[in-house]
């Protein structure tokens, strides 16, 4: 999410809370050419415009195939919930998936498709996180439907406090640059240094 401090938020803000589930829009190119096909244009085309804008690479199967998002919610895997998944633990499918027709579908439903990566514990008894990348069908109240363009957004589950949800720009040069900053500042403060 560049620049928007969400691993701050969801580590350090929601101290002494139990967190349940995370899920999320957390590739920005996903979230552009989903949105973009919504409104009608084709795969090829957004696709296209994308790489142009510096949105996605010359080779994009990291953004469209998912696994941009896997490796992002292996992150949040390990610092909200303490748990490293790996590769072979979460499920993926990319936007590269998704047909004009599924959208034409959920549009006719008053539904939005988002990429989404979600993180929830298990209902067995061990607990175990589950974790899945996939493009999904969403209601127009869930708050991560409202996230269009490059935006992304987090809702995380915690008890007791219920969801928190953060959205923020999720791609640019410039906020990349931000949140590598605020990673070193971070990190220098947690060394002690000045």
């Amino acid at each position: 999410m560049s620049g928007t401090p969400v691993l701050s938020t969801l580590t350090e803000g929601l101290a002494g809370a139990s967190p349940v589930a995370v899920r999320g829009v957390l590739n920005a190119t996903a979230n552009y050419i989903l949105s973009e096909m919504f409104r009608g244009r084709s795969y090829g085309e957004v696709l296209a415009e994308a790489q142009r804008k510096g949105l996605a690479e010359r080779d994009p199967a990291a953004d469209v195939d998912g696994h941009d998002a896997v490796a992002k919610i292996m992150v949040l895997a390990a610092l909200v919930f303490g748990h490293q998944l790996r590769l072979a633990d979460i499920s993926r499918r990319g936007v590269s998936s998704v047909t004009q027709k599924a959208l034409d579908e959920a549009r006719s439903e008053g539904l939005q498709i988002r990429e989404l990566a979600t993180l929830e514990r298990s209902s067995s008894a061990e607990g175990s996180l589950v974790g899945r990348v996939e493009p999904v069908a969403i209601g127009a109240d869930d708050p991560l439907a409202r996230v269009g363009g490059t935006d992304n957004a987090v809702v995380c589950r915690a008890e007791p406090l219920g969801a928190i949800t953060v959205i923020g720009p999720g791609a640019g040069i410039e906020l990349a640059g931000q949140g590598v900053l605020s990673d070193l500042v971070n990190v220098a403060l947690r060394r002690g240094e000045p």
